[in-house]
């Protein structure tokens, strides 16, 4: 993933996790599921006509359709009213693949990437069981961590990669999950009130 793809994937996120969380419609946040989806589908197919054929280049791309796919279909559900069932299903699809690749990561000494990955595979996991499973009650945590990885997971990893400042270490990625998970817990419970105050308004 190129780091402007990545810092504009932290973008999304952190909406789609504000959406989740109540405070934004989705309908609000299609635009902007829509704009990335684009992007994250005509990269990798430029990537992968130029690639030459070279297998690890490829494999590389196909990341992105994953990511591109789940949020043209997010932006598409929204606008068109359709049903989450079949995109939850996919973010099963997606999260496999995310866990092969995080574990990918960590064998090739990449352990904040490879802690990355994981973390997208956590997430899309909680986006299966949300919209796959109809799990509803696990809207707000899922708002939560989608929001706090859109910021740990992407945008600051690619603020810091355009800035060279980007490291690869195993403190980096430790201390990153441990403040990772620290955030979602703050975040929603920062959040709860404010639901609760929704919720009844909504309905």
């Amino acid at each position: 993933m190129s780091d402007i793809g990545l810092f504009y994937v932290g973008a999304v996120l952190i909406v789609n996790g504000v959406m989740l969380l109540g405070w934004l419609t989705p309908r609000a946040a299609a635009p902007l599921n829509l704009f990335v989806g684009a992007m994250q589908v005509i990269t990798p197919t430029y990537l992968v006509m130029t690639a030459g054929g070279d297998p690890p280049a490829i494999l590389g791309a196909s990341a992105l359709y994953l990511f591109g796919f789940t949020y043209l279909w997010v932006g598409i559900n929204a606008l068109a009213g359709l049903p989450g069932h079949g995109l939850g299903w996919f973010s099963l699809f997606v999260a496999v693949f995310a866990a092969g690749h995080g574990i990918d990561s960590l064998r090739a000494d990449a352990p904040v990437f490879g802690v990355i990955w994981l973390s997208w595979a956590v997430l899309w996991t909680l986006f299966f069981l949300l919209l796959g499973l109809d799990r509803a009650a696990l809207g707000p945590i899922t708002g939560a961590v989608a929001a706090v990885e859109g910021v740990l997971t992407a945008a600051l990893p690619a603020w810091l990669l355009l800035h060279d400042g980007f490291e690869e270490s195993w403190p980096v990625a430790l201390g990153g999950l441990l403040g990772g998970v620290v955030l979602v817990v703050l975040v929603r419970r920062w959040s709860a009130p404010l639901q609760a105050r929704l919720v009844p308004a909504a309905a």
